[in-house]
């Protein structure tokens, strides 16, 4: 199977689809991350991968996958946000999972701090909402957030989503849920 590019763009970002090998170089071999990967990453981009909030079995299966020589999978590994201005990646984005048997996909993101306060959440979630609509298989995206308001509950917001209300995540513990239907892609 060739290793497709999978690249999606917004007005001031290129979410790029990163092959499992590339990620586990940031993790692993930070110092070697640029050449091995031929990206640069902004400060504090290495810190949304080692936190404790990486679940162990997620890393299990990343190295799996890299071991495997795996291309792009948007739907398990998902992209880094490089942001068009500076060529640099400023955050991760993409989904917990291809389409479950009901349709629903479950979104995440996040921006390095140095970036953040510029609507580039936004821009990415709009581009997962935007992939996820092109997939025949998705009929409701689903995101979590903590159970409070906050700048991730105004991108949802933004991009179309309802909250639902209180839910505990397996992983995650108390969080509020939001959907939003892949019927209707709607811009602000």
């Amino acid at each position: 199977m060739p290793h497709e590019r999978t690249e999606l763009d917004t007005p001031r970002l290129t979410l790029l689809a990163y092959t499992p090998a590339q990620l586990l170089a940031l993790i692993e071999q930070p110092d070697q991350f640029e050449e091995i990967a031929a990206l640069t990453p902004a400060d504090g981009l290495r810190g949304f991968y080692v936190s404790g909030e990486v679940s162990p079995q997620w890393l299990e299966s990343l190295r799996n996958a890299a071991e495997q020589g795996g291309g792009p999978n948007p739907w398990r590994h998902g992209f880094f946000i490089i942001e068009k201005a500076s060529g640099e990646i400023v955050g991760g984005a993409g989904f917990k999972g291809a389409p479950d048997p009901d349709g629903m996909v479950e979104i995440a993101y996040g921006v390095v701090p140095s970036r953040e306060g510029r609507g580039y959440a936004t821009e990415a979630a709009f581009a997962l909402v935007h992939f996820a609509c092109s997939e025949p298989r998705v009929r409701t995206i689903r995101a979590h957030t903590l159970p409070q308001a906050n700048a991730s509950t105004r991108v949802l917001t933004k991009c179309g989503f309802v909250h639902i209300g209180p839910v505990v995540d397996p992983e995650d513990g108390p969080v509020w849920r939001w959907e939003r239907s892949a019927q209707h892609i709607g811009t602000s």
